[in-house]
């Protein structure tokens, strides 16, 4: 396993950012699997690494730290809407 994947205040990857966006969307662990077309497992094991990164321990604060990343993304987006 990569190292850097679970160094705590190591930056998410896009499929943890992904994750935890579908979590911030209410989205069951099984349902993230299936919208993802992951397996639970990997589900799972994206859903520890986000742990380890921000130290939640559980999904309540998971979701905390999801509010800056959406944040960011809804800033991002807006952003791309105005150049268009």
């Amino acid at each position: 396993m990569d190292h850097a994947a679970t160094v705590p205040g190591a930056p998410l990857s896009r499929p943890e950012r992904q994750v935890l966006d579908r979590m911030a969307d209410g989205l069951t662990y099984d349902a993230i699997a299936q919208h993802m077309a992951l397996s639970r497992h990997t589900v799972d094991t994206y859903i520890r690494r986000i742990r380890a990164k921000t130290g939640a321990r559980n999904r309540m604060q998971l979701l905390l730290c999801a509010l800056p990343l959406m944040a960011g993304s809804l800033t991002a987006e807006s952003e791309l809407a105005r150049r268009d």
